[in-house]
């Protein structure tokens, strides 16, 4: 009896961490599909993303760094902001 309910439980746990890491992932892929909505690039590939920045002049280049950093950056950081990275 005690193996089946530990079973449903590590079960359970399982599929709520499944879950949390595909909201995860969606949330990243809606914040990249953004960008390239924000800035007009075509080409959704990481090569599309680095003739853009080419053409860009430093000021956007920085504004664009920037919410890249925002965005990534607070997922890793900890309780004391700071960034292993």
């Amino acid at each position: 009896m005690k193996n089946s309910v530990l079973k449903g439980i590590l079960g359970a746990v399982a599929v709520a961490g499944v879950a949390i890491i595909a909201k995860k992932v969606i949330e990243r892929k809606r914040f990249v599909r953004g960008i390239f909505n924000e800035y007009g690039i075509k080409e959704k590939s990481p090569f599309g993303l680095a003739d853009k920045i080419r053409e860009m002049d430093e000021e956007q280049y920085q504004e664009l760094k920037g919410k890249f950093k925002k965005e990534f950056a607070s997922r890793c950081c900890k309780k004391d902001n700071t960034c292993e990275a």
